[in-house]
């Protein structure tokens, strides 16, 4: 096929070869587009809440943050969309700050790099990633669910305590930090997400965060725990300064734990870009791969210039492709211009970053959760019949929590240890990648028979099933009315299910993914799928 469009047999308007190319009237374009922003939102101007919030900044410098991560995530979607020669997959991806890499922020703002520190990092660990991007390929088989599960479940468990902070007020020095008022508001900003989500509409179903912070906020205007008096403070349009922050600062420590985050953000994004091209069924090769994680890279490293942070796709868009329909890259760019011109008007960063937190709490639960829930459905597709990928997934995630369970855990450690090992995603990432390698790829040691952990646990999950649960209503007696024989009695299959692993014990051979460039040598590769259940980093429900 060639690249020139074909007349439809009815006479309309001429359709483009790739479904990607299709270009839909003007104002469905930018109504489409602004459904997109819509439906990231929420998600894109928490990072920079988050962040900004652990430094102490004041209501206007979050406010900067904020229009700067707009500005900077619109700039990028239109480079990813519409694409320049190496940079940009053409497809319909939208960009924004990842949630990866907050807690990883936050651990460099407490360290005492403060904001000037996380620019330095997100600056040379994104100048790496751009030069690893042709090479990821190779490298993104030591990636597999059950590491990158293991992360972005980690992801999202990590965000709670910020979530919980949120709810209870924010400051812990004010009067009123815990009171039932604060709590109240949180609680029911959660119950109006849960509402809305419940609602026949998808359209509002989608937008239920967003909406209930809006609502949340008007209902705290009204109760006197809302106080917008500092929005005028400062231009009501501006372009984003140059350096506003300061120049930025290098430290060794700070750079190793972004690049951790910046190798999990390839990992996503290139899931992501293999399922939206599932999704609108066109070609994905390694080439538009590394243009899209080029793109990705190139506007990363830019972005510390203006005040933001690692840009990366949106998944919870891609989700939005998918239920839509609309399949055309130049909605998309349509929604990147859209967040350009939200990004050159301050005001609005302001607006946002006088939301009470209790507000963003009660958001905020639903939406941490819904990262941590992905997470959790990435961990499903991993084979647990290969017994030492639920100790990866035991032993990284219980490493993760340490430094949240208990923040001054590192505390005695040197400070560029604690910086790496202070953030629960970096932790996490740590332990799952270097036992991924230990137990899947270096086979030398492994038991032929599992663990107790993993034995018991196997046993734990398979032993109760549907008939168990009828035998149960029926008598309150397992067998008691079938007589079934029990699981640890039952004659063994003569011929193994198709899915399970051979009977010598030896790996079921993965498929192979031209995508990944040979990612199925791996326990498993980067899901295919990834995007119709998405990982979202910045993701609403």
């Amino acid at each position: 096929m060639n690249a020139r469009a074909t007349r439809a047999t009815d006479g309309a308007e001429r359709r483009p070869v790739r479904p990607e190319d299709e270009r839909l009237p003007i104002g469905s374009t930018f109504g489409y587009g602004f459904q997109h922003v819509l439906t990231m939102y929420g998600g894109i101007i928490a990072p920079p809440l988050i962040v900004g919030g652990a430094a102490g900044l004041t209501g206007a410098e979050i406010g900067t943050l904020v229009a700067a991560s707009l500005f900077m995530g619109g700039l990028a979607t239109i480079l990813q969309t519409l694409g320049i020669p190496f940079f940009g997959s053409q497809l319909p991806l939208v960009q924004g700050v990842s949630f990866a890499g907050v807690s990883t922020m936050v651990a460099i703002v407490n360290g005492g790099g403060g904001i000037p520190g996380v620019l330095g990092a997100v600056l040379v660990a994104s100048a790496v990633g751009l030069l690893i991007t042709p090479f990821f390929a190779q490298i993104i088989r030591f990636f597999p669910p059950v590491v990158t599960g293991v992360v972005i479940t980690t992801i999202g468990l990590t965000l709670m305590p910020v979530a919980a902070n949120w709810a209870m007020g924010g400051n812990a020095s004010a009067p009123d930090y815990g009171s039932v008022s604060n709590i109240g508001l949180a609680a029911l900003t959660f119950a109006i997400v849960i509402l809305l989500s419940k609602v026949g509409s998808g359209t509002i179903s989608r937008l239920s965060i967003l909406i209930a912070i809006v609502v949340g906020t008007l209902i705290a205007l009204a109760l006197g725990k809302a106080d917008f008096s500092g929005v005028g403070d400062g231009p009501v349009a501006a372009f984003p300064s140059f350096l506003g922050f300061g120049a930025p600062t290098f430290e060794i420590a700070a750079i190793i734990s972004m690049l951790i985050v910046i190798l999990v953000t390839l990992t996503e994004t290139t899931a992501d870009i293999i399922a939206v091209g599932e999704i609108v069924d066109t070609k994905v090769d390694r080439k538009r791969i590394a243009n899209g994680l080029r793109a990705d890279m190139a506007s990363s490293v830019v972005s510390p210039f203006f005040g933001s942070f690692t840009q990366s796709a949106f998944a919870q868009n891609v989700g939005l492709v998918a239920i839509t329909g609309v399949k055309s890259r130049f909605v998309v760019a349509a929604g990147g211009a859209i967040l350009v011109v939200l990004g050159l008007l301050p005001v609005l960063g302001r607006v946002v970053a006088a939301v009470p937190t209790p507000v963003l709490g009660g958001a905020g639960v639903v939406l941490f959760g819904s990262v941590a829930a992905s997470g959790i459905r990435t961990l499903a597709k991993v084979d647990y019949s290969r017994p030492m990928n639920l100790i990866i997934v035991a032993a990284s995630i219980s490493f993760g929590m340490i430094p949240i369970a208990k923040p001054d855990f590192y505390d005695q450690f040197p400070t560029w240890f604690g910086i790496i090992f202070h953030s629960g995603i970096s932790s996490a990432a740590v332990m799952a990648i270097l036992l991924n390698l230990l137990f899947n790829h270096v086979k030398l040691g492994n038991p032929p028979d599992p663990s107790v952990f993993a034995a018991g646990a196997e046993h734990g999950a398979s032993s109760v099933d549907e008939d168990d649960l009828d035998d149960l209503e029926d008598d309150g007696v397992i067998n008691g009315s079938t007589r079934r024989p029990v699981a640890a009695d039952a004659a063994p299959a003569e011929h193994p299910a198709p899915s399970d692993p051979p009977v010598d014990g030896t790996p079921a051979p993965a498929p192979e993914s031209a995508s990944t460039g040979g990612a199925a040598d791996d326990e498993s590769t980067a899901p295919r799928h990834h995007a119709v259940a998405p990982l979202p980093r910045t993701a609403t429900p």
